[in-house]
């Protein structure tokens, strides 16, 4: 089987959000287990396990080092890319089949764009275990069916933050979005964002939180696209563009390792 290493939502390698992707044939028939396991071996925040099944479909799967989650955005933009590379004519667009339904992945003006299900989140009640375990105030919490959206005052405050993850993985189901409007001139907002309940602690860019991050501007922002910067360490820009209950998703990718999977 072939396994590669993808930098996504950055178009320079050791920059973004490395993902595994792995392409499985029909009859390789590989178990649950063996992808967790698999993905454990790589410890990256995701693997993808993508299987053909008919021309430009596909079936993937996700898999943190430690739990199988619903829905990732920069494998799913890793897993195109290797796609464009390695079997699908770049006009093409691929159909992935996943547990939150078709995602299509398409190219448009040098970029890879993901047509996601919109994620929007709504007020929840405040949470002073989490805000603790940020060490933050926040007037207002909201909450989707994955992840809890916390606003700051600043990037500043944003880039600052310590979390106490043991604390974090206690008051969440799949993780914590912290955001702060931006104070770099041509991006909208900025993001960190917390996955330790999953295994991951910070993940250094994620597609799938900008499916709530997306209408959570958009609301406050009165308007319908963004550029987005995830500040991790690695950092990546993410553009989102809301289309009623869909959120596009884009960013480019590198590939940095391709090998052959022989366990």
């Amino acid at each position: 089987m072939k396994i590669y290493t993808v930098d996504a939502f950055t178009s320079e390698a050791f920059y973004g959000n490395p993902a595994g992707v792995c392409l499985l044939e029909e009859t390789d028939q590989k178990s649950e287990a063996w992808m967790q396991q698999t993905a454990a071996e790589m410890n990256l925040s995701e693997t993808a396990f993508v299987v053909k099944k008919g021309e430009g479909e596909y079936e993937i799967r996700w898999f943190t080092p430690s739990a199988e989650v619903d829905l990732c955005g920069h494998a799913t933009l890793a897993s195109a890319h290797v796609l464009w590379e390695e079997e699908v004519p770049e006009t093409q667009t691929i159909t992935f089949q996943s547990a939150s339904g078709p995602l299509a992945a398409f190219q448009k003006e040098g970029a890879i764009w993901l047509d996601f299900p919109s994620e929007p989140p709504e007020p929840a009640p405040l949470n002073e275990g989490l805000l603790q375990a940020l060490g933050v105030e926040a007037p207002a919490v909201e909450q989707n069916r994955m992840d809890v959206i916390v606003e700051v005052d600043s990037e500043q405050t944003l880039r600052d933050l310590v979390p106490d993850m043991k604390a974090l993985a206690e008051h969440t189901t799949r993780g914590c979005l912290v955001t702060s409007l931006s104070e770099e001139e041509g991006i909208d907002f900025v993001s960190r964002c917390f996955f330790p309940a999953i295994g991951v602690e910070e993940d250094p860019v994620t597609g799938s939180a900008h499916c709530a991050l997306g209408p959570y501007w958009a609301k406050r922002m009165a308007k319908q696209s963004f550029t987005a910067k995830q500040v991790s360490e690695r950092e990546g820009v993410v553009e989102v563009e809301m289309h009623r209950s869909r959120c596009h998703i884009g960013g480019q990718a590198i590939t940095v390792m391709k090998g052959d999977w022989l366990a």
